[in-house]
């Protein structure tokens, strides 16, 4: 999942208690004498109990737990589908698939929404084809074709938002906001597991002379030679993103300063524009905010000194 777990637990609570409380209307005003009143009653208590469970739980699910929820609410559905009494009962259903299909593609990676809707498709339809009306199978293609492309489109559109929200438009590296929100998972998983963790903030040395003598044209270009150059350099684990003007942020997981300063200096070696740089390592109670302080410190010195990285 590549958002805050918090938003998708709590819409995904919304639809489980929505959805459960329908059913609890259709159990105590059936539309037909053949409607399955006891499984809506068993679902209509499922989804608000579901509800209600996800909504308590949100500061502590895992990203499975989403995924194992969303694909219950598929098995429900088909079940649903599988005992109803008419074949308007059946398509009746499409908007409930519909509806979880844009969940799943708007809050997973386009990869995992695909998957999911696939999996929705393919439950669901079993589920229909079991149950004992029929007449509905133009009614219901139209509604699989509905889920593939709203996932297909809605998926992408997320994917694009995401990108947007959370990558520095000019240099094509992590936000200030990305950066941090990235780089305090891989503290927590550090501090867990024990293994190191170095962060260095990086200052561009002398940068606006750039802009004042060559133009801001020339300093962005400066920016997306420098962060190219690096990012080529820096292994699949490492974190780059942009943290002011000219100046950058690096984490570096499973990596102590001395590991670090190696990185650094490869880096280095990408570009012939001058930068200072000062690097800290997690220590045990550590978080990002103290990190980057010493890192903060550590650059403060070496600019002080004149020396660049």
């Amino acid at each position: 999942m590549l958002v805050d777990r918090r938003t998708p637990a709590r819409l995904l609570a919304v639809l489980y208690a929505v959805s459960g409380a329908l059913c609890l209307v259709t159990a105590i005003w059936p539309m037909h004498r053949d409607t399955p009143v006891p499984l809506l009653w068993a679902l209509g208590v499922t989804g608000i109990a579901g509800g209600v469970a996800i909504s308590m739980l949100r500061f502590r699910l895992r990203g499975w737990m989403v995924h194992a929820a969303v694909v219950l609410f598929g098995v429900l559905i088909a079940l649903l589908a599988w005992k109803s009494a008419t074949a308007v009962g059946i398509v009746g259903l499409g908007p409930a698939v519909i509806a979880v299909a844009l969940y799943a593609a708007h809050f997973f990676g386009l990869p995992a929404a695909r998957l999911h809707a696939a999996l929705l498709v393919v439950v669901t339809t079993a589920g229909a084809l079991a149950a004992r009306p029929a007449g509905f199978a133009a009614s219901w293609m139209t509604i699989v074709v509905s889920v593939v492309a709203l996932t297909e489109a809605q998926g992408r559109l997320a994917q694009n938002l995401r990108t947007a929200a959370s990558t520095d438009p000019l240099t094509g590296v992590a936000n200030r906001r990305a950066w941090e929100a990235e780089a305090a998972r891989h503290l927590s998983r550090a501090v867990r597991t024990g293994e190191p963790l170095s962060v260095a903030l990086l200052d561009l040395d002398h940068f606006k002379e750039v802009n004042d003598r060559d133009g801001h044209g020339a300093g962005d270009a400066l920016l997306r030679d420098l962060t190219a150059g690096w990012a080529a350099r820096l292994r699949q684990a490492d974190l780059l993103g942009r943290y002011g003007g000219d100046e950058f942020v690096l984490c570096l997981p499973a990596t102590d300063e001395d590991g670090a300063r190696q990185i650094l200096q490869q880096l280095d070696t990408t570009h012939d524009f001058a930068w200072s740089v000062g690097v800290a390592t997690a220590r045990p109670g550590d978080t990002l905010s103290t990190v980057l302080a010493r890192a903060d410190g550590d650059l403060y010195l070496m600019k002080r000194g004149g020396r660049a990285a």
